[in-house]
């Protein structure tokens, strides 16, 4: 069972926030709440009690499957919202070349589905490796990963992102560390050379989906899921 890092204050008080899930009034066993729904296919959602006592989400994938957390009916202010989730993942693909995983996912009106935290395993450095990305829109499917961001196996991470509609822009801050590599934008992404543009937000998904065939099963653990109107901080 992963061990998760000290227990830290909820956010889920805060006047700002959009939505939130620390999972310490979640039942243990099968995840389920009025407040999110799932999404799996060769794949579970499980809340576990951690060695600290706190409770924390669970996502089990066999091969290329998918479970995700469903938060919908979100329509953030502006389509523009920052989140946060602590994270860890026990291992990362390493084949097929390419690989390409997602762990966050926010959808809506329009084509664009955008992936604020994935990534890819990139051959040529041996390494799997942290990328914004998108698919479906006419920028086509892209991950921008970067060599500066490796994607951390067996180690609790608090990651933070920003979507700012004002230029279709993706930050992404690693334990309150900004990643400026990873930033995306309109006009500076990793598609084809046209235009980035988000969908009006309605859905927001945290979990893992793998797209490639793979004979492999994957865990990663995630806490205190949040969504609000400004920075969260870890």
């Amino acid at each position: 069972m992963a061990t998760p890092a000290l227990a830290h204050p909820s956010s889920c008080s805060r006047p700002d926030v959009l939505f939130c899930e620390d999972f310490q009034s979640v039942p243990l066993g099968g995840a389920t709440s009025l407040n999110w729904g799932v999404d799996t296919s060769h794949g579970t959602l499980t809340v576990e009690r951690a060695p600290r006592g706190q409770r924390v989400l669970h996502v089990h994938t066999e091969r290329n499957g998918r479970a995700f957390l469903k938060v919908e009916d979100f329509a953030p202010p502006g389509n523009s919202f920052y989140g946060r989730v602590r994270l860890k993942v026990d291992a990362f693909p390493r084949q097929p070349d390419w690989a390409h995983y997602t762990l966050i996912e926010a959808t809506g009106q329009g084509a664009e589905i955008v992936r604020p935290l994935g990534g890819q395993y990139v051959p040529t450095v041996d390494r799997a490796l942290w990328g914004v990305g998108a698919d479906g829109g006419p920028t086509g499917d892209w991950t921008n990963w970067r060599e500066s961001a490796p994607s951390r196996e067996d180690v609790w991470q608090c990651v933070e992102w920003r979507m700012d509609a004002t230029d279709n822009r993706v930050e992404l801050w690693f334990d309150g560390v900004a990643q400026p590599d990873l930033t995306v934008s309109t006009r500076s992404h990793g598609g084809n050379p046209v235009d980035f543009v988000f969908p009006r937000f309605n859905t927001v998904k945290f979990g893992w989906q793998l797209y490639q065939q793979n004979d492999g099963a994957y865990d990663l653990w995630m806490d205190d899921m949040t969504l609000a109107t400004e920075r969260i901080g870890c």
